[in-house]
């Protein structure tokens, strides 16, 4: 992972309002290659040399066809995305070995600076999905040249074996090709910002790989780099083979090795030739049941919150591990998010669910400091993940997230700042629709949801009569502290409280001011209008219309 010393990541920051728009693609010739820098375990993703917050959306797996782009790029801008994640398949920049096209590649790139957005180009090379769907014929049929894994019982399975050099040194050469192309072509404007390298690996079905050069690398001893990172979750030996040490963790433990060693393979050859960041996504386990040794149930050796460790041991040149979220319920949502926020690992947010309801989640997973959010599916094309995802193919699926990122977009270029710094919190409705309390320095606020902007909450006996929008847990806020006793504040469906805490608990207090507006293309407040009165006098409350409010309090 490429990380800079608190002094250059100062500096860097300090040119964070140089640009006009962070999400336009107009870089100079010598606009620094994006990079992921950290301080004290947080994150920005520097473009341009700014912190750069993601406003995603990812387009269908089909879509990645110039004769699909028009209904693409429709959905972008619906959403007012600055970003577009979508894919670039092995099939089809090599369909016959040793040529390569990359007309789909220079069009999606032309386009996308035409319209003023970014790419996070998703490489589905070995596996997309765990399965070969996207290697090219002359792959996915020779099994000799390029074998499958093979069950417990000797069955040959779906999944190309990680352990194969022939797959690897192909898929290498075909990501190579990709990378060299997209510097020749992008190296001055730097439209594409980030790689995905492969899709959600991992295997249904079968633990590991059961054929015979695995099994002879499974009883070789665990490599030292993965016994620093990883420690067993069952008293085991120090060091041994992976049934020494692991026990019956060891076929997943095993097998997420040699995925990611792979992975590792080719994300290295790549960043050797344009080195763009680099993560690896995943189809997520159940993240509030027991951890337990691999059942049947989730795909075995990927990069899962209880292998990351193993994934930083055996692919440093993948800078993140990032989970996709398919799961609505919010209790589990929290724990993804907290699984995957580490102080060595960024939290970014490739894949969501596109239903209306994952909505309320955008402005908590920006809360919380992530570089950046993605949901799935979001074009026009005439597919619906449902249910997955939304039912609708249309604006209507788009509304709910581009609602909330027009109004984040004027944030952006400032976001990504406040939260490597450790300023922004964020926060979503819970399933229970009960409050929530947040405490930041010397302040705390509790939200409330289902509430009418003047009065307190409907009696329960009344619960009908509840502010339209608010049916379904629909809440949710993102929020800095930009100074001592200064707030800026995104929210939708909540209403906040704030009180005095820490060094200021105990305190008589009340707003010095609560403006409502937006920030410039230069970083600086334009207000709408000032808050008080009825406004203020019953907490600060936010309706479906998202809003930003720059908020000062005192004490006296």
């Amino acid at each position: 992972m490429k990380k800079t010393s608190q002094h250059l990541l100062a500096a860097a920051c300090a040119l964070a309002f140089s640009a006009t728009h962070a999400g336009a693609a107009t870089a100079s010739k010598n606009a620094p290659i994006p990079r992921l820098v950290q301080s004290d375990g947080r994150y920005a993703l520097m473009v341009d040399g700014e912190p750069y917050t993601i406003l995603g959306v990812q387009a269908h797996n089909s879509s990645n066809y110039p004769g699909a782009l028009d209904k693409v790029w429709a959905a972008v801008k619906d959403v007012h995305a600055n970003t577009l994640e979508i894919p670039v398949a092995w099939e089809q920049i090599e369909p016959v070995e040793g040529r390569f096209d990359f007309s789909y590649v220079d069009t999606l790139v032309a386009q996308a600076r035409q319209k003023g957005v970014r790419l996070v180009l998703l490489w589905f090379g070995t596996w997309k999905n765990t399965g070969p769907a996207y290697t090219p014929e002359w792959v996915k049929f020779d099994n000799r040249r390029f074998p499958r894994m093979v069950d417990k019982d000797g069955k040959t399975g779906y999944c190309l074996t990680p352990l194969s050099e022939q797959t690897l040194k192909a898929d290498t050469r075909a990501f190579v090709a990709l990378m060299t192309h997209l510097k020749k072509i992008d190296e001055a404007k730097r439209t594409v910002i980030m790689v995905q390298v492969e899709n959600e690996v991992g295997t249904y079905g079968t633990v590991r790989d059961f054929g015979p050069q695995a099994e002879a690398a499974f009883r070789q001893p665990v490599p030292q780099a993965v016994l620093v990172h990883k420690k067993s979750p069952v008293p085991g030996a120090a060091s041994g083979t992976w049934s020494e040490v692991y026990g019956p963790y060891a076929d997943e433990y095993f097998h997420a090795y040699a995925i990611a060693r792979y992975i590792e393979e080719v994300a290295k050859a790549g960043r050797a030739v344009y080195d763009l960041p680099m993560y690896v996504n995943n189809a997520l386990r159940d993240p509030v049941e027991p951890l337990a040794p691999w059942k049947g149930n989730f795909a075995s050796g990927g990069p899962g919150y209880d292998v990351v460790d193993i994934y930083k041991a055996a692919a440093p040149h993948i800078d993140i591990a990032a989970p996709d979220i398919y799961i609505g319920e919010s209790h589990k949502v929290s724990a993804v998010l907290t699984q995957f926020q580490r102080p060595d690992n960024a939290l970014f947010v490739p894949e969501m669910g596109n239903a209306q309801h994952y909505a309320r989640y955008l402005l908590q997973i920006l809360g919380r400091g992530a570089i950046g959010v993605s949901p799935f599916g979001v074009d026009y094309a005439d597919y619906s993940n449902y249910p997955l995802g939304a039912k609708q193919k249309d604006k209507t699926m788009a509304e709910p997230f581009g609602q909330i990122y027009e109004v984040f977009g004027s944030l952006a270029p400032l976001w990504g700042r406040w939260a490597l710094e450790g300023r922004t919190y964020g926060m979503a409705e819970g399933d229970d629709r009960k409050p929530q309390p947040l405490e930041m320095k010397n302040w705390g606020v509790t939200a409330s949801f289902r509430q009418w902007q003047l009065g307190s909450q409907p009696d329960p006996i009344n619960l009908a009569d509840i502010p339209p929008g608010t049916e379904s847990p629909s809440g949710s806020m993102a929020m800095a502290q930009i100074g001592d006793d200064e707030f800026v504040v995104v929210g939708q469906h909540i209403r906040l409280h704030f009180w005095p805490a820490g060094a200021n608990a105990g305190k008589p207090f009340m707003f010095a001011r609560v403006e409502e507006g937006r920030f410039d293309a230069h970083g600086k407040w334009v207000m709408e209008r000032n808050w008080n009165g009825d406004q203020t006098d019953h907490g600060l409350n936010f309706t479906g219309r998202p809003t930003i409010l720059k908020i000062r309090l005192r004490t006296y």
